[in-house]
């Protein structure tokens, strides 16, 4: 199911610390990032933090700026963001600033949770996920029935280190404070797990007075059928590609990506590439690959089309070609139709070589959009 964008934001000092663990909350950047971050707020769907930022901080999380506030309404939009927080136990309390300001308040919580919130009174609406939190869970029902399109993450640590590790997050916006606080017992940003591999791309460095913001994406695959933040991007990049395909009417777009387990592009393709007539976009990709290359055996094949698995114009099909290739992971976005091959199933074929083939629906209609001719919608 489609969740939302999720932005990760947090400020930090040159050792990597939220706060110190004095009893008022450490300023770590100026009025300018200040301000940077209120124009943030007013551009997502939600603000999210942890009910440990609620109890430690009391925070009202608003969009501060009158104008940002009026142009949100002039487009639609409620006035603030809807505020969300997530509680394993429900314990809050219904005196915090969260619930007494801005607009609309969500909890996520568990089935016991949401009997506690529900005798505390909390003014939210309440949302429990099952025994346990489910991050995932969560997600789908902001996107599904919250209407959440991008979620803005502000806290804390233990927060922005779950949606990390659970390949979760789009993007971190990174503020970096010239100090230090050098104390072992004071909140860090990240703290120990299971971090998917490979290096973050940066997006954007810039300075603000005396910060400098960081903006970075993941770029590593998933590792089995749950897609992770960077198979979007690869994907929605496989999609961009179909749309440089010569057209054909004979011939489904379709654009194809090979990506190493660390998150480095190893090649790309599009169908009828090259002046080829019947090259396939996965083929043409594959094609510019070292066939002896020991990244091939833990890469991810995006596909805007399902990889065929049979055809006329070549010996083998792409389903096939990604098997020898010794890949045993394809993310794609669209079931290949019956307009040119009866009861294609190019999904069994790699199935049955033993490799995880995940669909993700949300970009079917930009994997469609260069065969309109074909389909016909």
């Amino acid at each position: 199911m489609p969740h939302p964008y999720v932005l990760l934001s947090a400020a930090v000092s040159l050792d990597g610390y939220l706060d110190d663990t004095s009893p008022e909350r450490l300023l770590l950047s100026g009025p300018a990032d200040f301000d940077r971050v209120d124009e943030v707020r007013a551009s997502v769907d939600a603000i999210l933090v942890g009910a440990g930022t609620i109890r430690a901080d009391n925070p009202r999380l608003l969009v501060n700026s009158p104008e940002r506030r009026a142009a949100r309404l002039a487009g639609g939009q409620p006035e603030y963001p809807l505020k969300v927080t997530v509680s394993g136990s429900g314990e809050l309390d219904p005196a915090a600033l969260f619930w007494h300001t801005g607009g609309e308040k969500v909890l996520y919580t568990t089935d016991k949770g949401a009997e506690r919130a529900h005798a505390l009174g909390l003014a939210a609406d309440v949302v429990p996920l099952g025994p346990e939190l489910d991050w995932r869970r969560l997600l789908e029902h902001l996107g599904t029935v919250r209407g959440v399109r991008r979620l803005m993450v502000e806290g804390g640590g233990r927060v922005h280190t779950q949606l990390l590790t659970e390949g979760l997050a789009d993007e971190l916006q990174l503020v970096l404070a010239p100090l230090f606080v050098g104390d072992a017992d004071a909140p860090r940003l990240f703290g120990p797990g299971s971090y998917q591999g490979g290096r973050l791309r940066l997006v954007e460095t810039r300075p603000i007075g005396d910060v400098v913001l960081m903006r970075y994406e993941p770029t590593a695959p998933g590792t089995g059928a749950l897609p992770v933040a960077a198979d979007h991007r690869w994907l929605a990049l496989a999609c961009e590609l179909a749309a440089q395909c010569p057209p054909s009417k004979t011939a489904f777009s379709v654009g194809a990506v090979v990506v190493a387990a660390d998150g480095t592009e190893l090649a790309r393709g599009h169908s009828r590439e090259g002046g080829d007539p019947v090259v396939h976009a996965e083929e043409a990709a594959l094609a510019k690959t070292d066939p002896a290359d020991p990244r091939l055996a833990g890469a991810t094949v995006y596909s805007s089309l399902e990889p065929c698995a049979r055809r006329a114009s070549r010996p083998a099909p792409c389903a096939r070609l990604i098997l020898d290739a010794g890949i045993r992971r394809v993310v794609t976005a669209w079931r290949e139709p019956d307009t040119f091959v009866a009861g294609a199933d190019g999904s069994a074929v790699l199935a049955a070589g033993g490799a995880t083939v995940v669909v993700l629906p949300e970009y079917e209609d930009r994997a469609k959009a260069p065969n309109v001719h074909l389909t016909g919608r």
